[in-house]
């Protein structure tokens, strides 16, 4: 085919596209993080299906530079043709600048970057038409641009997959779509965990040296134009190719079947995962999920509760004693791992502040989260719901005035505030709290004297306990119980703090080295807490908002979902592991049990030590839908798919049997109808909940 021809420079993009996915690909099989082995069908089907994928995404992501190669020519140039095009490039440029377009419609900065590229098209043309001596020089340089640009991109694709596998050990998802969104912050976070500035000088100097190799291999597609029929063969050519890669990459995509999730995330491509993300950040439940009639979706979901419920979740929580209104501080910690901890296996006593205080502590020991990102464990410790499918509740555009534990605090008389070390913005925090009721207190609250230590993220955790503090001592003067929800920061990448805290330099960026700050910066919290007049009076609630890493070789492995809880109170919990499955969304309804609160409750969360309670737990990524309930994950997922797992239990003999977390996942040949409708009764039922405002206040 002539559009391909050996000189033609998308053939060579083509070439040095595939030769990066193939390099990615083997890195990515041979990373650490990728926990498991495959069999020669499976690489087979790694590389097959994987480069077919990576052929027809380039196709598409070709066509800008198969328009600047049909429109190279000097006929455009001729009298009248070149004066009528520049004048309506000045017309244009005019228009968008002082005009109202659509443009100004989407708002944001489009308006500016359309102003900027048609400024410079404008430029270009002109110089290129009342220049005509230097036209072959303007073109070069365009033309080494054009080819750079796609190298370029080529290149740091590819880098930034694996630096996304590196920290998710998948392709690009839904947290890929976040992190576009919120540039700023994650630019910052790659910038101080990462030597960026020596790893873009490689990257320039790799994507010059091969710019130059093509732009070599090809220069007479700048002295040489095609024929306007030559052009339109191509044209057509190149479409065909076009619509052919839209039907077929969907279709490929549908082969990434396998069981072992790592051979389905290395045989796609991460472009593609990354739209599909993009394009779906609600997935409508009942479009995409397996369904039950809506009668017997609440009629299982009765059975659960233990409550005649009646399209809705709606009861009476009553107590047999007088209500207590202790203050509450509900502390929910950045990636803490349960294995972190020493008494679930944690080998390089990186929280001998936590292990000693789980010691004095009500200890949930069986305790899941419900995802794997920050937004999941703020929803489930504030909504107290089910993972919803895609997004979760917070970052929502209908995610205001919810049945919330801040709402149920706040009936009670309670000062309701929610403190994080960051921005409240990112993750859409701010929007969410302060539209469910709660004071906001983030970094914009602070005092330049406030604050010791601070990176992307936000300021360290001690500077956000000595914060609280403040906070609490006022609100304590005002005679009213309070509530108040921390959020961690240190905890997360870049893993930077202040020096001289503990024995892990903060230049060294470690993981280890952010897990023992943020015990130790809680440490200094509960030293200063203890100075206070309202500590003795006041209950503290640490659980982790989710896991240090979510991959694993099944979909959901459950070791990456098990966290830490506990609730802590001098004089009124006494010391106890609580040894029964429970969820993320079960811990705040369990204290208001202990509190003996009396509420009409909209919860889909527990007290686990009701008489009623039937242990289970949910798990979840933006799509997978787990349900853990009698040694049986059942997952539903979108195209309306179902399995089950028994989970197999792995111990480790150095463990305690109630602190045991690795489960081998074995595939199920035949589904449990009754945890698949079970399963299914959750999820339908508070996704229909949610879309008929079932769950407001």
């Amino acid at each position: 085919m002539q559009l391909l021809k050996k000189s033609s420079p998308i053939t060579y993009l083509l070439y040095f596209y595939l030769i990066v996915s193939v390099i990615l690909r083997v890195i990515l099989l041979f990373h650490p993080i990728t926990q498991s082995s495959f069999t020669a069908i499976e690489i087979l089907k790694i590389f097959s299906f994987g480069m077919l994928s990576d052929i027809f995404v380039f196709v598409i992501a070709a066509v800008f530079l198969n328009l600047y190669l049909v429109f190279l020519s000097n006929t455009k140039y001729n009298k009248p043709w070149g004066y009528i095009i520049f004048g309506c490039f000045v017309l244009l440029l005019l228009y968008v600048t002082f005009g109202n377009t659509i443009l100004n419609e989407y708002g944001g900065s489009l308006p500016e970057i359309g102003i900027i590229f048609i400024s410079i098209k404008t430029l270009l043309f002109g110089l290129m038409l009342f220049l005509p001596s230097k036209r072959n020089s303007i073109r070069s340089i365009l033309y080494f641009f054009t080819i750079f640009l796609y190298v370029i991109l080529i290149i740091q694709n590819a880098v930034s997959e694996y630096f996304f596998w590196n920290e998710f050990g998948v392709r690009y998802n839904f947290i890929a779509v976040d992190y576009l969104v919120y540039t700023n912050t994650v630019i910052g976070n790659i910038m101080e965990s990462y030597p960026v500035v020596p790893l873009f000088i490689v990257e320039g100097v790799i994507a010059v040296l091969v710019t130059l190799f093509i732009v070599k291999k090809t220069k007479t597609f700048l002295s040489k134009f095609d024929t306007f029929q030559v052009k339109l063969i191509k044209t057509i050519a190149y479409l065909g190719l076009f619509f052919i890669s839209l039907k077929v990459i969907p279709f490929l995509a549908k082969k990434e079947c396998s069981t072992n999730v790592y051979t389905n995330e290395l045989q796609s491509n991460g472009i593609f995962k990354f739209y599909t993300a993009f394009m779906n950040n609600e997935l409508d439940y009942d479009k995409y999920y397996k369904t039950i009639e809506p009668q017997l979706a609440f009629k299982t979901l009765s059975n659960q509760f233990n409550y005649n419920l009646n399209n809705s979740t709606l009861r009476e929580i009553k107590s047999d004693s007088t209500e207590i209104h202790k203050n509450i501080v509900l502390i929910t910690i950045e990636s803490l791992s349960a294995d972190f901890l020493k008494s679930y296996g944690g080998k390089k006593d990186a929280t001998p502040f936590l292990d000693s205080l789980a010691n004095k502590s009500l200890q949930f020991t069986n305790l899941y989260a419900t995802g794997n990102r920050t937004v999941r464990g703020l929803e489930a410790v504030t909504l107290s719901l089910p993972p919803s499918a895609a997004e979760s509740v917070v970052k929502r555009k209908d995610n205001k005035n919810k049945f919330s534990t801040g709402y149920v605090l706040k009936q009670k008389g309670y000062q309701v505030k929610y403190l994080y070390g960051g921005d409240a913005y990112f993750d859409n925090m701010q929007d969410f709290f302060g539209g469910n009721g709660y004071d906001i207190v983030d970094k914009k609250t602070f005092k330049p004297n406030e604050i010791t230590f601070s990176n992307i993220w936000g300021v360290c955790d001690e500077d956000m306990y000595r914060k609280a503090i403040k906070v609490m001592n006022e609100e304590a003067k005002n005679g009213q119980p309070f509530f108040n929800h921390i959020m961690s920061v240190s905890n997360h990448r870049p893993f930077t703090y202040p020096d001289g805290k503990i024995d892990i330099p903060s230049n060294q960026k470690s993981r280890i080295g952010g897990v023992k700050y943020t015990d130790y910066a809680l440490k200094q919290f509960f030293e200063m807490a203890k100075k206070q007049p309202w500590y003795s009076n006041t209950v503290f609630v640490i659980v982790a908002d989710h896991c240090a890493s979510s991959s694993g070789k099944t979909e959901l492995p459950l070791d990456k979902y098990r966290i830490p809880g506990i609730i802590f109170s001098p004089d009124f919990i006494k010391p106890k592991e609580f040894n029964k499955l429970m969820s993320q969304i079960d811990v705040m309804p369990t204290l208001f049990g202990l509190l003996k609160m009396n509420y009409s409750s909209k919860f889909y969360g527990q007290n686990v030590f009701d008489v009623n309670y039937k242990p289970r737990a949910f798990i979840a990524t933006y799509q997978d839908l787990g349900l853990i309930k009698d040694n049986v994950l059942t997952i539903i997922s979108p195209v309306k798919k179902v399995k089950q797992y028994n989970l197999k239990l792995k111990p480790d003999n150095g463990i305690k049997y109630n602190f045991q977390i690795k489960y081998d996942e074995v595939l199920m040949p035949k589904l449990n109808e009754k945890l698949v409708e079970e399963t299914i009764s959750y999820y339908q039922s508070s996704a229909w909940l949610l879309k008929n405002k079932k769950l407001n206040q």
